[in-house]
């Protein structure tokens, strides 16, 4: 169910109030709606008040990780970004072996043929594997922290996945060359801007979505992330502007000259729709763009410049390969692309520094053939 607006105000003005199903303790199910309030948020606090209650009373004797898992995404849902909660969802269908467990009795031999499920079972990649894995630790700790569950004999025996044999995953980038061949055949200069904004300054597709006038300066050669759009929202005219994934995408980056007079163009063919203004959508109109219409005309203009099929996100990786290939600092490129660490960028780029690698070698050369 969930909170509701009732269009008849109470006397005192309330038009908020929560509806609700449960089932009973003799497994009645039941319908439980609650009077007015006078804001949103004070309804959803009652009903978040209303189902622990309901918890509260039950005998732990008899909760399972599904109800476990129902208390932590209460709990979490006014606590975590939108994101992070949306990402939840997306694990829960993977703890289904353990739903039915009882908290009390979880032991080692239930995680076991958990972990042996994710591992076999399914064709995840190790690093979601442990993403999961991670999940699963956080509703422990929860579970211990409020509802004072132990886990003590089976959780030093936890352990995450490894896959040694593993292959990671290639990635695919467009050279400086094969970036001009797949303008070529684009005649927009709207959709030139768009990829160039991907290639050049390394933005994240949902960042790329959010971008509105107001945050590109073409005076200054500057483009400001502060926000994106995610994909779950459903139509674009449904849109949320949401913050950036970490605190360091929040960013200012400086533009390359011909990116700045192509947005300056860009933006003189935007002032001819009508109503436009400064809120616009950078690669839309008074809405952000759609993530399929994006990769349709990537896709389109991939198989008209014969060059091969990248994702959006690979743009991405094409900016970082552009960028460390010219030899830009390692802290620089980090920054650059929002990473929150270094190591980040090490991690996901280290093959990209074979050529730096190659002019180390040569220095050390260039002392031992002098001997």
């Amino acid at each position: 169910m969930g909170v509701y607006k009732d269009n008849r105000p109470t006397n005192d003005g309330k038009i908020w109030f929560f509806k609700t199903q449960y089932e009973d303790f003799d497994g009645t199910h039941k319908t439980k709606k609650s009077g007015r309030f006078s804001t949103k948020k004070e309804a959803e606090q009652a009903e978040l008040k209303f189902k622990m209650s309901l918890y509260e009373q039950v005998n732990q004797n008899e909760m399972t990780f599904e109800d476990m898992i129902e208390l932590f995404l209460n709990f979490k849902k006014k606590r975590v970004r939108e994101t992070t909660y949306y990402n939840y969802g997306n694990k829960i269908p993977y703890l289904k072996p353990l739903f039915k467990v009882k908290l009390k009795d979880f032991n080692y031999s239930h995680f076991e043929r958990w972990h042996d499920y994710l591992q076999y079972e399914t064709t995840l990649a190790t690093r979601t594997k442990n993403d999961i894995y991670k999940f699963l630790k956080s509703i422990l700790n929860y579970a211990t922290a409020w509802y004072e569950f132990s886990f003590t004999k089976v959780y030093p025996k936890m352990t995450n996945f490894n896959n040694p044999n593993e292959l990671p995953p290639e990635q695919q980038f467009f050279t400086y060359e094969e970036f001009q061949q797949f303008l070529e055949v684009e005649d927009d200069i709207r959709w030139i801007a768009i990829f160039e904004i991907l290639y050049y300054c390394g933005l994240r597709r949902g960042e790329l979505r959010g971008l509105q006038w107001k945050d590109i300066d073409l005076d200054r050669r500057t483009l400001s992330v502060r926000k994106q759009i995610t994909d779950r929202c459903g139509s674009v005219k449904k849109y949320k502007l949401v913050v950036p994934k970490t605190q360091n995408s929040i960013r200012t980056l400086k533009m390359p000259r011909k990116l700045s007079e192509d947005l300056k163009k860009a933006k003189l063919e935007a002032k001819k729709t009508a109503g436009f203004n400064e809120n616009y959508f950078v690669a839309a109109d008074a809405f952000p763009i759609s993530s399929n219409t994006l990769t349709d005309r990537k896709n389109k203009n991939c198989e008209l410049a014969s060059v091969k099929q990248i994702r959006l996100h690979d743009f991405r990786h094409s900016c970082a390969s552009l960028l460390i290939n010219e030899g830009a600092n390692i802290q620089v490129v980090a920054k650059y692309l929002g990473h929150t660490k270094i190591e980040e960028t090490l991690k996901t780029y280290t093959h990209l520094f074979i050529s730096t690698l190659d002019e180390i070698v040569d220095v050390i050369d260039s002392k031992t053939d002098d001997n």
